[in-house]
Order: C-alpha cells, then sequence, then structure tokens
C-alpha cells in the first residue's frame, strides 16, 4: 500500500503543480466561454479579484506536500476543498458537462486513493470516531 499512496502522491502531486505552472506561465488555451453564458460570469468575478491565482498558489503549495510522504496528509488537506470546488463547478457551473474528462477522473481517483491510504488518520475527523493513541 506504501508504494501505492507512493505513485498516487507522485502523479496527483505532479497533476497540480503543471496545472498552477500552466496558469502561471499562461499556457492555457481554449475558447472563451460563451458570452451571457453560467461559467462566463464565474470567471468574470474571479479573473480581475485575483482569487484565481491564490487557488493556484494553493495548487502548487498542495500540490508538492501530496508528493512528499511525510507531507502528504497536509497537501490533502489543501487540496481536497480544490478538488471539491473543481467537482462543484462541472456540476453546477456548466451542468455536468466536463465532469467525465480523463483528467477530473484522475485527479478524483488519485485524491481518494491517497484518503484511503490515509483513513486511520483521517477517521478522527468522522463522527463517532474516537482517536486511538
Amino acid at each position: 500500500m506504501r508504494i501505492i499512496a507512493a505513485i498516487a502522491g507522485a502523479l496527483l502531486g505532479l497533476l497540480f503543480l503543471f496545472a498552477a505552472a500552466a496558469f502561471f506561465f499562461n499556457l492555457m488555451g481554449g475558447p472563451a466561454p460563451a458570452e451571457g453564458s453560467p461559467m462566463a460570469a464565474f470567471f468574470a468575478a474571479f479573473a480581475p479579484t485575483g482569487y484565481l491565482a491564490f487557488v493556484k498558489v494553493l495548487e502548487a503549495v498542495g500540490g508538492v506536500l501530496v508528493a512528499l510522504p511525510w507531507t502528504r496528509r497536509l497537501g490533502l488537506l489543501i487540496l481536497g476543498p480544490i478538488i471539491v470546488n473543481i467537482l462543484a463547478f462541472h456540476v453546477f457551473i456548466t451542468g455536468g458537462q466536463g465532469l467525465l474528462e480523463p483528467m477530473i477522473l484522475v485527479m478524483t481517483g488519485l485524491a481518494l486513493v491517497l484518503v484511503w491510504c490515509e483513513r486511520a488518520v483521517f477517521a478522527p475527523f468522522l463522527p463517532g470516531r474516537t482517536p486511538t493513541p
């Protein structure tokens, strides 16, 4: 299980590092969202405020932390809300479009594998669970 966690952590870390680097080095391309669409309104709020840059910094930091075994748990705590927001964006803003893209599935799957590997550490966060000494 340790090898699986190491591979999943490295892959998830690289995925988020590449996503952050693509944003900061302006490597992301693609068509602009349709005028008046929910996606256009969403990004119109994010772009001028600098909020997206803040999220991308957290993605880079979380990517580095999750790739290193001794900081993996902290990396998961940083990347977890980001992953949930990516999934929520695809469910609520795009109406489910892109939710089954391979990159989304790989990202979610790798995060779930890591949470499963670290389940003993995260179990006390669940109701009714007490930490074991």
